[in-house]
């Protein structure tokens, strides 16, 4: 799963050339060490074999660790090279990512977690859509101070500059830094081992939450067929009910038959405002649901939990209207 080379500057010129590597086979994880002796022959060691993650984790970098004080160094450039242009992009992108988890601005970082919760609220969006928390923790800990910089940042493209540049560079405007862009210097600033070992981490970390998230999805399903009401669902999966909703949506996309649940959960919906919704979906489209809660609903006459399960039910019968006109299509080809 992870092999990286390092060399021990010797005399005269000559170098010693080191392996260390990290390996899984049947739930045991291994870490081993293969170093070339002085007289050309190689000697291995084996630093760790067990089934403990973390465990692994820590003895790994200890043991690195120990060998750079001996005067072994990662070969960086031996593991750049023969990439293409996607996977230099990746590995920057990850170093970036690594160091500001490693400079955390706490203060500027809860300012645009703030500034991100006013937004989603505005928009009618969840809040990683409007900016996910990495690339709050790039803004906090890169200080951007004009539009240029910020599109140096992963994540942050030209659509998220129109929407919210101006006001971003607001937040950072009143903050001092001491870095500088271009990033070009961040890599010089990272312990080549630590980071590998980060990159270790963040693969299973992705690996854990692709399992758990399939599994969650198992669940859903099952509960779905048997035809368990929000709350319930809500109390199995411990979610948010927006969650929940956004969960739906997935599997509508996925091409799982949702329909007799969708109308199921919008029995609980007065027809009269299903069917004034429905035809503001007509006449306005389906794109933006705050015009079609304005033209069912007076705003002024709702609480903030009232526009949350108005929201709600919107959502889902926004899924119906859609799978509609899909139909229809199909009908007409």
């Amino acid at each position: 799963m992870f092999l990286n080379s390092l060399e021990k500057a010797e005399s005269e010129g000559a170098a010693r050339s080191a392996q260390v590597s990290i390996g899984e086979q049947e739930g045991i994880w291994y870490v081993m060490w293969t170093e070339t002796e002085e007289d050309g022959r190689t000697r291995q060691e084996h630093w760790y074999e067990g089934m403990q993650w973390e465990e692994m984790l820590a003895v790994f970098r200890e043991r690195v660790w120990s060998k750079q004080c001996e005067g072994f160094k990662p070969l960086i450039e031996a593991v750049a090279g023969g990439m293409n242009a996607a996977d230099e992009r990746a590995v920057y992108i990850q170093l970036l990512q690594y160091y500001s988890e490693l400079h955390p601005n706490d203060e500027l970082y809860e300012a645009l977690r703030q500034w991100r919760l006013k937004m989603a609220s505005k928009e009618s969006k969840a809040p990683f859509i409007v900016a996910t928390n990495r690339l709050l923790k790039l803004i906090s800990t890169f200080v951007p101070q004009s539009e240029e910089e910020l599109l140096q940042l992963p994540g942050f493209g030209k659509a998220k500059a129109a929407q919210y540049a101006a006001e971003l560079l607001a937040i950072t405007a009143e903050q001092e830094r001491t870095t500088s862009f271009p990033l070009v210097w961040v890599e010089q600033q990272v312990n080549p081992s630590e980071f590998y070992a980060w990159q270790l981490q963040e693969k299973e970390r992705r690996r854990k939450a692709e399992a758990d998230k399939q599994e969650l999805k198992r669940k859903l399903l099952e509960a779905i067929h048997r035809m368990e009401p929000l709350d319930e669902l809500q109390e199995q999966t411990k979610l948010q009910r927006r969650n929940l909703v956004q969960w739906i949506e997935e599997l509508d996309r996925d091409g799982y038959e949702l329909e007799p649940y969708i109308e199921l959960l919008l029995e609980q919906v007065p027809r009269a405002e299903r069917e004034l919704a429905w035809q503001a979906f007509e006449q306005q489209g389906d794109r933006y649901l705050k015009p079609i809660l304005q033209t069912v609903y007076k705003q002024e006459e709702l609480s903030a939990k009232d526009t949350d399960r108005i929201y709600e039910w919107l959502r889902l019968l926004r899924l119906k209207f859609r799978r509609s006109g899909q139909l229809k299509m199909e009908a007409a080809v």
